[in-house]
C-alpha cells in the first residue's frame, strides 16, 4: 500500500497539472469567442441562472475578489450584466447577456471536439469512474478542511 503522506503528495502535483492542462485547453477553446478560460469559467457559471459572485466563487473555489474582477469586466464587454437580487439588497445577480450567450455558443463546437476526443482517449466509462474519483477526493478534502487538525 502507498504511503499516506506519498498518496497526498502525488493527488495534489497531478491535480496542479491537471489545473494547468484545463486552463491551457480553455484557452484555445474560448479563443473563438475572445474571451480567456477566466472570463469563460465565470460566464459558464451563470448560463443556466443567475448567481451572486460569492456563490460562483464557492462553486469554483477561488476568492470572490477575483471573480468580482472578471464579473466586472465582463460586464464592461456588455457578456454578463448585474440584476437585483430579492435575496441581497447589496449582492447584485450576474447574468449573461444575448452577446454573453452567443459567445458561449461559439465555444460550444470546439468544446464538444475536445469532449470527443478526450472520450475517444480515455473511454467513457473510464473517464465517469474518474470523475467519482475525484468528487470524492474534492468531498474529502472539504470533510477535513471542516474539522481540527
Amino acid at each position: 500500500m502507498t504511503h499516506p503522506q506519498r498518496l497526498l503528495s502525488d493527488s495534489a502535483l497531478l491535480a496542479f497539472r491537471l489545473n494547468g492542462q484545463f486552463l491551457a485547453l480553455a484557452d484555445d477553446l474560448a479563443a473563438p469567442a475572445g474571451l480567456t478560460a477566466t472570463r469563460w469559467q465565470v460566464l459558464g457559471a451563470v448560463v443556466s441562472e443567475p448567481l451572486p459572485v460569492s456563490q460562483i466563487a464557492r462553486d469554483m473555489g477561488i476568492t470572490r475578489q477575483s471573480v468580482q474582477r472578471t464579473a466586472d469586466l465582463l460586464a464592461h464587454d456588455g457578456l454578463v450584466e448585474y440584476l437585483p437580487n430579492p435575496a441581497h439588497r447589496r449582492a447584485k445577480l450576474v447574468t449573461p447577456t444575448v452577446e454573453g450567450r452567443e459567445a458561449m455558443a461559439r465555444i460550444s463546437p470546439g468544446h464538444a471536439r475536445a469532449a470527443a476526443r478526450l472520450t475517444d482517449e480515455v473511454g467513457a466509462q473510464r473517464w465517469e469512474t474518474i470523475v467519482e474519483g475525484l468528487r470524492a477526493l474534492s468531498a474529502a478534502l472539504d470533510a477535513i478542511e471542516d474539522r481540527p487538525t
